[in-house]
Formats: C-alpha cells, structure tokens, sequence
C-alpha cells in the first residue's frame, strides 16, 4: 500500500478526531500537592498517549502506578501527546501549554512520526536536541530528572505485516541511535523499549485492537522497563 494511503489511515481511520484539531490541546498543570508528592510530566505521541487504550493503561500511568505501590508518592502524569504528532508538532503544543518548570520527572518519546513521513535524520536531530533542552528546562533544569524512551518498531506490528519490515526496522534504528546520541551527550537517562516492540509483537495480546499500536499489556512491559531509572531520580 503506498505510505501516503497508509499514513491517511494511521491519521483519519485510527484517529480521526485528533487529525481535525490543528491547534493543541491545552495541558491540565498538576493539581496543588504536597511538598511530599512528586510530579510529573509525559511528552510524546501516540505511544505516550496511548491510542486505542483506555487512558489508565497509557506507560506513564502505569509508571505512576508502580511508583506509588513502591512506596513513591507521585502524581499522575500531566500528559502532551497526540497521535500522530512530530517533533515539530509536540514542540509547538508545550509552547502553547506553557508549563512552569517544576516537574520533578519528565519523559519523552517521539520520533515514529518523523520517521514515517520521511523526515531527514537531520531534521529530527535539531528538533530532538531542542525537545530534549526544553524538557531538561522543565524538569527544574537537572537532565538527571529526564527520561528518554526509544522508539517502537511499527513495522513489526500487524498492519507493518505488508510492509518493507527490514526498511522500517533499519530507520527506526537510525532515529533511535540519534536519539540515544544526543540524550547521552546531554546526560539524560536513555531507555530502548524498542527490543520489545520487536521480540513481544508477534503475541496479540501485545497489540491494540487497532493492529498497529499497542495494548496496555505492553505499555507495562514499558512501564517496568522505565521503573527502576525512575525510581533512582526520585529517591
């Protein structure tokens, strides 16, 4: 199927809604907590979000979750994510949220998009550098406070079945190394979900009922990955 046709149904078939609202979605600021309840910031697209899942089953819910039952008092993540979404795209929505920057975790993912629609690595790697600066600012001006997740491989899922899979997993790894690349020089935590994407996608209890994204199943596989590196930053 030709990737015009197939991004026409990732943006309008799975997420119509969303591809008719140009202008982001304000942001919910945390709710007033105590000095002893951390916050938290979720900065992404789809995978972030959490398309075709209930919005507590969304990785940085769960991750929420798993820190409070380890005896961490965190709130629920203030989440700016939507599908479909660049780099570009996520920037501009935290421009108009206007965030005061007083999170004490903040993580990011994003990329998938910019890598489907055939963006240049160059491109991505400006924009992620500029995305990764502003969640450092975000996170009261300590990389140690961000987190950096990898991008899934699509193409592993059941609609990439029909797909160029060697092609879509060769630039996925290409976006990721970039990513890695700059958080690392930045001193940001790097986690690759990417590996599950992989070798956990041929079981369907995996996969959204989509067949493209992923069940709450497997944002917890991400949630548990993440734990322990989110659990060191807010000792």
């Amino acid at each position: 199927m030709h990737r015009g046709i197939i991004f026409c149904f990732i943006l309008l078939g799975i997420a119509l809604s969303s591809c008719n609202k140009d202008t982001p979605e304000p942001a919910n600021q945390p709710a007033p907590s105590s000095d002893n309840t951390y916050s938290y910031l979720a900065l992404g697209d789809s995978y972030t979000i959490g398309e075709s899942v209930p919005a507590t089953d969304q990785w940085g819910m769960q991750l929420a979750d798993l820190l409070r039952k380890e005896g961490v008092e965190i709130s629920n993540p203030v989440t700016i994510a939507r599908t479909g979404w660049t780099t570009s795209q996520l920037a501009g929505a935290i421009a108009e949220a206007d965030l005061k920057p007083t999170f004490d975790l903040v993580s990011l993912l994003i990329g998938v998009n910019n890598q489907y629609r055939g963006q240049p690595l160059s491109t991505y790697r400006t924009e992620f550098t500029q995305l990764l600066n502003t969640s450092i600012r975000l996170a009261k001006g300590d990389p140690k406070r961000v987190l950096v997740l990898s991008i899934p491989d699509w193409g592993a899922t059941p609609f990439g079945r029909n797909q160029d899979r060697e092609q879509i997993a060769a630039e996925i790894d290409a976006f990721n190394a970039v990513a890695k690349e700059v958080a690392q020089k930045a001193g940001v935590e790097f986690i690759n979900i990417t590996p599950l994407s992989r070798t956990l996608a041929p079981d369907l209890s995996y996969i959204a009922s989509d067949g493209l994204h992923y069940s709450g199943k497997m944002h917890r596989e991400w949630a548990l990955l993440a734990l322990p590196k989110a659990k060191d930053i807010l000792k």
